[in-house]
């Protein structure tokens, strides 16, 4: 007889895979905008490359904040079944 998986881990591993595509691109974008105005430092620093940093750090912003924070509540739900008892495999 098997054991049916458990929803709650189902979902806590969707949501993971979630956190980790958005970490992923927020952290890209960051590292975009790092070198755009790197670029820009070491040419001409125009609007082009001024408007193409502030928009990789604003969305990256928009992309990690909400992975960050949903990857920390994923790790306390993981620590908590921990605690608990519960088996998280």
């Amino acid at each position: 007889m098997t054991a049916s998986p458990d929803p709650v881990l189902i979902r806590r591993a969707k949501a993971q895979r979630v956190v980790d595509i958005g970490q992923r691109i927020g952290y890209s974008l960051y590292g975009m905008a790092i070198v755009v105005f790197t670029i820009g430092l070491l040419t001409s620093f125009t609007d082009l490359v001024s408007t193409l940093a502030l928009v990789g750090l604003i969305a990256g912003s928009a992309f990690l904040a909400p992975a960050i924070i949903g990857g920390y509540a994923i790790k306390a739900a993981v620590r908590d079944d921990l605690e608990h008892g519960r088996e998280i495999n």
